[in-house]
């Protein structure tokens, strides 16, 4: 009897144990939210008379570095850079120098938030090593922003620069050499900030440095650049612009894709550029087209009477190509676009091959009761595409019927019958938008409508503090804002030797909603 009471007794013992252990959990504690904090370094930070090869920072816990290369921010450069160590867990960091380090000169060491605790991975924002290798520390400081000259929204890790406004000093230095102090605006935000620099005369640049090289290549990277020089000390807070140069028109290789045309690849941006072409003991003007995909142009031929082919391009680069058995282009016609047709849009006929003539009165536009429409025709022989303009009514079908022989291209190939199907919603389908624009500086104005990554969906030219986009798509648009001071229809980069900003870009800072069949009214000052 004893015997079974202590089994019962054990048996409540074992279950109060168990209900007790099912209740309760070590958690380990709050998690750590606390940075390293550094304890000692050799020699100390803000040291002078720097002449080591070696500096050492001790921390209270073990640390990583992560993204290193990227977050370090040594001014002025060091070239090489210097050997940051260890790249796993430990208490310390050793910084091994591998420059020449110049005299009487301070240097800075920004580690951005590369330093993290090796558990939680809590970075040090922003620490900072720095020493001279003079007899003392400079102090001055200059701020400011960078912002993207045309988007809403500026990249991040910006490099920018200054270079020492000298006697030594030319523009050509920022395509040759490193500046003389460097920060970056990490991916933190757009700001920037300079500390110990030294007095004097400075020009102020930023890049979007793709090689990491501190130099700017106009192919690759983006520029901008404070148009006067900047005396330091200084307390006010820059902004530079960011911008890609044009870069000008290079030919670079030619090809011959078929036997009756051939590619000219460039760099740079294409314009209708003369190219000849050496036939029967004479330069003669070829026929030219843009590339709808690539940037080359397109050089067409219709008959070659030897077995090379010589070409010369804006009378200065030639190309020397073997004529090879290949397949000829043929006339390819087609709509850009069929299907649904927004109001005020024209209707684009695309063709493969160059025109050598329309007859128009073989283009026939109807509507679905079969009765034809009347219509305006454009040719754009660069882009190989005919533009019909035409007043589109709503709820209505079209048809563009081209009859045999309505185009003849340039080989004497003509079009067999053609038929492409357009069609149109209702207006109620659409909303309008009216803008009020207060304190323009000046006009022409171009008035764009966005998206959230600044593509452009609908775009006007005004001349008048009155901008209407009628039976546009249902949409939260963004509103950009050109003066188009060269009134060539679109927005002009800058150039840095040239000393030329782009042309001024402003953003309504709020997005208009445009709903279904609403007609939305808005006032928008320019000047505030």
């Amino acid at each position: 009897m004893k015997s079974f009471f202590r089994i019962v007794f054990l048996g409540i013992l074992i279950l109060s144990f168990t209900k007790c252990a099912k209740r309760g959990f070590i958690d380990g504690g709050a998690k750590d939210t606390i940075a390293p904090v550094l304890k000692i370094s050799t020699p100390a930070n803000y040291s002078t008379n720097f002449n080591g090869k070696e500096i050492k920072l001790y921390f209270d816990e073990y640390v990583k570095l992560k993204d290193v290369n990227k977050q370090l921010i040594i001014s002025p450069p060091m070239d090489p850079m210097p050997e940051v160590l260890p790249t796993m867990a430990s208490k310390y960091i050793t910084i091994k120098i591998k420059d020449t380090l110049k005299e009487n000169t301070t240097y800075s060491f920004n580690f951005g938030q590369s330093i993290q605790d090796h558990n939680e991975g809590n970075p040090m924002k922003q620490f900072r090593y720095v020493m001279s290798t003079g007899s003392y520390v400079d102090s001055l400081k200059l701020g400011g922003k960078v912002k993207d000259a045309f988007l809403q929204e500026t990249e991040k890790f910006v490099t920018v620069l200054l270079y020492e406004r000298n006697e030594t000093y030319h523009d050509s230095a920022v395509y040759k050499r490193v500046p003389d102090y460097v920060t970056n605006t990490l991916d933190l935000g757009n700001d920037f900030v300079f500390e110990n620099v030294k007095p004097g005369k400075y020009q102020l640049i930023a890049l979007k440095d793709k090689n990491n090289n501190f130099k700017f290549d106009p192919k690759t990277d983006m520029i901008g650049f404070h148009p006067e020089v900047i005396q330091i000390p200084n307390d006010t807070l820059y902004e530079v612009e960011l911008f890609k140069e044009e870069l000008p028109f290079k030919a670079i290789n030619a090809s011959l894709p078929n036997n009756n045309k051939a590619w000219i690849g460039y760099e740079g941006k294409a314009k209708k550029q003369t190219v000849e072409i050496f036939d029967q003991n004479e330069w003669k003007t070829a026929i030219t087209s843009k590339h709808p995909s690539k940037d080359s142009l397109e050089v067409w031929f219709p008959k070659l009477t030897s077995d090379s082919l010589k070409l010369r391009i804006a009378n200065q680069k030639e190309f020397a190509l073997a004529v090879k058995k290949l397949k000829k282009d043929t006339l390819n016609i087609a709509a850009e676009k069929e299907g649904n047709l927004l109001f005020g849009k024209p209707i684009f006929i695309k063709h493969s091959t160059p025109i050598q003539h329309i007859d128009i009165s073989k283009f026939i536009l109807t509507d679905k009761d079969s009765t034809v429409v009347q219509f305006n025709h454009q040719m754009d022989a660069w882009n190989q595409k005919i533009q019909i303009d035409f007043t589109a009514e709503e709820r209505q079908k079209y048809q563009l019927l081209l009859l045999p022989g309505a185009i003849t291209d340039m080989f004497e190939t003509s079009n067999d019958s053609l038929k492409f199907q357009f069609s149109t919603r209702a207006k109620t389908d659409y909303g309008n938008l009216k803008l009020i624009l207060k304190n323009v500086k000046s006009y022409p104005l171009i008035v764009q409508l966005t998206d959230d990554k600044g593509t452009t969906k609908h775009e006007l030219i005004v001349n008048s503090p009155e901008a209407n986009f009628p039976w546009i798509d249902p949409f939260k648009y963004t509103i950009r804002f050109i003066y188009d001071i060269n009134e060539n229809g679109i927005w002009d980069t800058g150039n840095f030797l040239q000393k030329k900003q782009t042309e001024e870009v402003l953003y309504y800072p709020k997005t208009i909603d445009v709903r279904q069949n609403w007609d939305v009214e808005q006032a928008i000052d320019l000047g505030g």
